[in-house]
C-alpha cells in the first residue's frame, strides 16, 4: 500500500469509527492565524471543547493535515501516534486521549511551512473539525551602504549601494536624504529570493554631480510598511576644477545650514546700505532746501536796497 493509499485508509478509518457527524457534544476550536519565526519553534493552537453533557469523553483520533500535502503530518488513533512526519509534534510533551490541548509543534519553521492547516478530532461522542493558518516572517539583516567608485565627494558624485539579506516575506529599501525627504523614486532596486525561500534586497542611488547632500539614509521595511533597520552614509565635500568647494558653477554643494548663513550676511549689508542711502538722500534734500532759502533772501534784501538808491537820487 502506498503512502497515498495509507492517508485514505486513515481518514476512512476516523469517519468509521466517528459514527456520525457532529453530535454538538465537542467542538474544536483553533487560533485563526498564527506567526511563526523563521528557523524558530511554531505553534498551531487548537483546543478541543465539549459540552456540559460529554465531559468525560475520550479522544479516540487526531488528525493535522497541511493544504496541498497529500500526506497527514501527525495522525494519533486508538491510543497511539500511527503517523509523525519530521518536524511536527504535540504541543504537549505528554499528550494522551485525555489531553483537550491538541496544538500542533513545528521545529524550525521553514518558509514552506506558511499555509493552511486542518486539525480533524474524532471522539467517542463524535468528530469536528477546524482550519487556521501560518505566517512565516523572517527579520531583515542590519542594511550596509557601500560606494561605488569607493571614493566619493559632493562634486564627483557616484552611486551608493544598499545591501540588506536574509528577510521574509520581500521587504522594500527605501533612500532618505539629510533632511529626512525621500529619495526612493530615484532608486532601483533588485530583490532575489534564495533556495531557502528568503528574500534578498539590493537598492542603487545614483548621486550626481554637485550633490546637495552630505548624508544620506538607507532603511529597509518589511512588508506591513514597518522599519526594521537603517544604515547611514555620509558623502565628503570636494573641490571642483576651479577649486570652489562643490560643483558645477551656480549649484550649491553645502548642506543647507551652510547657504543660509551668508544669504543672511548679505541680505543684511543690502539692508544696511539702502538704510544710509535713505539718510543721505534726506540730508540732501534738507541742505538744498536751506540754500533755496538762503538765496531768496538774499535776492528780497537786494531788491529792497535798490529801490532806496533809487528814491534817493528822485529827491536829490
Amino acid at each position: 500500500m502506498n503512502m497515498a493509499s495509507i492517508g485514505i485508509f486513515i481518514f476512512t478509518v476516523i469517519y468509521i469509527t466517528a459514527g456520525n457527524a457532529n453530535t454538538g457534544f465537542v467542538n474544536v476550536q483553533c487560533k485563526t492565524e498564527n506567526v511563526g519565526q523563521y528557523g524558530q519553534l511554531s505553534l498551531l493552537e487548537c483546543t478541543v471543547k465539549t459540552s456540559q453533557e460529554a465531559t468525560d469523553l475520550e479522544i479516540r483520533t487526531v488528525s493535522w493535515k497541511k493544504e496541498g500535502v497529500d500526506e497527514p503530518l501527525l495522525v494519533f488513533h486508538q491510543g497511539e501516534l500511527t503517523k509523525k512526519q519530521p518536524g511536527y509534534s504535540f504541543a504537549e510533551p505528554s499528550w494522551n486521549s485525555r489531553n483537550m490541548n491538541v496544538s500542533l509543534h513545528i521545529t524550525n519553521t521553514a518558509v514552506e511551512a506558511q499555509g493552511v492547516y486542518t486539525c480533524t478530532v474524532v471522539t467517542d461522542r463524535g468528530f469536528t473539525t477546524s482550519e487556521t493558518s501560518l505566517k512565516v516572517t523572517a527579520k531583515y539583516s542590519k542594511p550596509t551602504i557601500i560606494s561605488e567608485p569607493e571614493k566619493i565627494t559632493q562634486s564627483t558624485g557616484g552611486t551608493l549601494v544598499c545591501n540588506s539579506v536574509g528577510g521574509y516575506p520581500k521587504g522594500q529599501i527605501r533612500w532618505f536624504g539629510e533632511l529626512n525627504e525621500e529619495w526612493t523614486k530615484s532608486a532601483e532596486m533588485e530583490v532575489k529570493q534564495t533556495k531557502s525561500g528568503l528574500f534578498d534586497l539590493l537598492s542603487r542611488l545614483t548621486l550626481l554631480q554637485g550633490s546637495t547632500y552630505s548624508k544620506y539614509k538607507c532603511a529597509v521595511f518589511n512588508t506591513s510598511g514597518g522599519k526594521e533597520d537603517e544604515a547611514m552614509f555620509e558623502v565628503p565635500e570636494g573641490r571642483d576644477a576651479s577649486g570652489r568647494l562643490g560643483g558645477e558653477p551656480g549649484k550649491p554643494s553645502a548642506p543647507v545650514s551652510t547657504i543660509v548663513a551668508p544669504v543672511v550676511v548679505i541680505g543684511s549689508l543690502i539692508v544696511g546700505l539702502l538704510v544710509v542711502m535713505v539718510i543721505l538722500h534726506k540730508r540732501r534734500s534738507r541742505r538744498d532746501r536751506r540754500e533755496v532759502r538762503t538765496f531768496e533772501s538774499e535776492a528780497e534784501e537786494g531788491g529792497h536796497q535798490e529801490m532806496d538808491k533809487e528814491y534817493q537820487d528822485t529827491l536829490a
